[in-house]
């Protein structure tokens, strides 16, 4: 039976957003929704996450990170901001990176 994408990158997702909070995990479909995470440096910004896993391979491919930020305005309100995309390749980049740990920690 199993999951219907690849155990490396779904492991290693969970691991490195392991700090945010886990809404949704669906892994037949391959799609992890997390909640809304508040650094606590930084109170007044918040983001959500989505990892999509594409492939049942451990390819750099097979991963695409999605992130939403909010700010919040002196209102008190929460609006959209927009997110850096080196905060989603950076976040693809550390998946990956466990993914590889954990597969060649299971090759040994």
């Amino acid at each position: 039976v199993g999951i219907g994408v690849n155990a490396y990158l779904w492991r290693a997702s969970l691991d490195t957003l392991s700090f945010m909070p886990l809404e949704s995990a669906d892994p037949w479909g391959g799609v992890i929704n997390y909640d809304w995470y508040s650094d606590p440096a930084a109170p007044n910004e918040r983001f959500k996450a989505t990892v999509f896993i594409l492939d049942t391979r451990l390819r750099a491919d097979a991963l695409n990170v999605a992130v939403v930020k909010q700010v919040r305005g002196a209102d008190g309100q929460w609006t959209a901001a927009p997110v850096d995309p080196q905060t989603e390749t950076d976040l693809e980049n550390a998946i990956l990176t466990r993914a590889r740990q954990l597969n060649l920690a299971d090759a040994r």
